[in-house]
């Protein structure tokens, strides 16, 4: 071989390897980018998402590349006026429905992690004639980012088992019954801290039980969307296949990306349901499953579902070895996880007294009495601003004039220094209240 020929192939090689490393970097800066572009909210194979506008309608608003700066503007304060473009049915019992919102003045969307949710400022009937009561709710996400629409899915909530006498959920039922094409909505800027690692380099494990699966559609949505390398598993539990939401979606996934694996699990199949065609399993999921399945290797988890499998699937894997730092969960409904921690004051310490500073009022703290500050302001009857209890909406957030304060979970809204949020801390010394 010539000194030439030796010198070209060596070029050769040498631009090959340099242009491999590029195009890693550009992946890593692809995600890092998304992530610094949406630091200001709180925060997979390009199938089109599940029923989103035409094939026409997204080559018209969002044909643009994600390293363009200009992509997605600020995310906005306070509440901004959103119009609902329309609702479709999402399950064979039609409990669930997803609602498509697009902004009232026209601007584009700002982006948002997957994972994350909307706040809703409502306003409910109140029974009486033109009267009507403000209720704050949280709802994720559904799908991936866009710059026009964005949409959640939301699950009726039913009278409690035995007691039909009582109402259902009061915003959930409001979704349902009230809120149609053209309607219009306050909306908070997508926020939560339960979101996708967006440059993360380990495969991805996906849990989800019954409606815990919206923030997962926005997960895969995304991944499918920005073609991401990563091999990732859906576990999904539902009761029966009437429960079984996008399910026809989540198939086409399945069966256009190699790289994604779908497991379902039905804890109570009707005779409709067929074994190995419409679910995988039956029972819950539970760590056996997991193991079973995946030998518990280096994944990311990220899980969401009802309290009982957040309790006990959670503690399981960090049981079974797997770091809490690749654990990352949220819980649905007004329970957050409850991981057996408990506050309760000691024998001999001295009692701690609540003050609210405008009234100039004190009561005593009795953590047996109330589980947050919330329950007990509330049963001192004095009304503040709530919404979801759970940490997560930021309504109830008050300013703490004296004293300090413990949380039972994390909070997942964005607490502003000297604050607390009321839902989820209990006093931990004598406290002054802004109330």
């Amino acid at each position: 071989m010539s000194t030439a020929t030796l010198s070209s192939l060596i070029g050769v090689l040498i631009l090959g390897q340099v242009a491999g490393f590029a195009l890693v970097a550009r992946h890593r800066y692809r995600g890092k980018f998304r992530a610094l572009q949406t630091q200001a909210l709180g925060g997979g194979p390009g199938a089109p998402p599940y029923r989103t506008p035409s094939d026409a309608e997204e080559e018209n608003q969002d044909n643009v590349d994600p390293d363009e700066l200009d992509v997605f503007p600020s995310a906005w304060a306070g509440y901004k006026e959103f119009v609902v473009q329309r609702r479709t049915p999402e399950d064979r019992n039609g409990d669930v429905c997803s609602f498509h919102l697009a902004p009232a003045d026209g601007a584009r969307l700002p982006a948002f992690r997957p994972g994350q949710y909307l706040t809703f400022k409502l306003e409910i009937p109140n029974g009486d004639a033109g009267s009507t009561k403000g209720v704050v709710r949280c709802y994720s996400l559904s799908d991936r980012p866009r710059s026009d629409l964005y949409r959640v899915s939301i699950k009726r909530v039913p009278a409690p088992p035995g007691r039909a006498e009582l109402p259902g959920g009061v915003a959930s039922s409001h979704f349902h019954d009230l809120v149609r094409e053209g309607t219009r909505l306050a909306v908070r800027a997508p926020s939560g801290h339960f979101h996708l690692i967006e440059d993360g380099d380990l495969p991805i494990v996906l849990i989800a039980g019954g409606i815990g699966i919206t923030p997962m559609l926005s997960i895969l949505n995304a991944l499918a969307h920005w073609a991401d390398p990563r091999e990732v598993w859906l576990f999904y539990g539902v009761r029966n296949g009437t429960e079984h939401i996008m399910k026809e979606h989540l198939e086409t996934l399945r069966d256009t990306h190699p790289g994604f694996h779908l497991r379902v699990v039905y804890a109570n199949p009707s005779d409709a349901d067929i074994p190995g065609i419409d679910y995988h399993h039956r029972g819950y999921i539970d760590i056996r499953l997991l193991q079973e399945v995946l030998n518990l290797g280096r994944y990311e988890y990220y899980v969401c579902g009802p309290p009982p499998m957040m309790e006990a699937l959670v503690p399981a894997l960090e049981t079974a070895g797997v770091p809490a730092w690749n654990i990352h969960y949220e819980s649905f409904g007004p329970a957050s996880l409850n991981r057996g921690q408990t506050l309760t004051q000691a024998q001999g310490e001295s009692p701690i007294t609540v003050r609210f500073g405008k009234s100039g009022t004190s009561v005593p703290w009795d953590p047996a009495a109330s589980e947050s500050l919330l329950e007990l302001i509330e049963d001192q009857g004095i009304r503040v601003d709530s919404g979801c209890r759970a940490g997560s909406c930021g309504c109830c957030e008050t300013r703490i004039e004296a004293g300090e304060v413990l949380y039972r979970q994390q909070p997942d809204a964005d607490v502003k220094p000297g604050h607390c949020l009321l839902c989820i801390a209990t006093p931990s010394t004598d406290l002054t209240l802004d109330i």
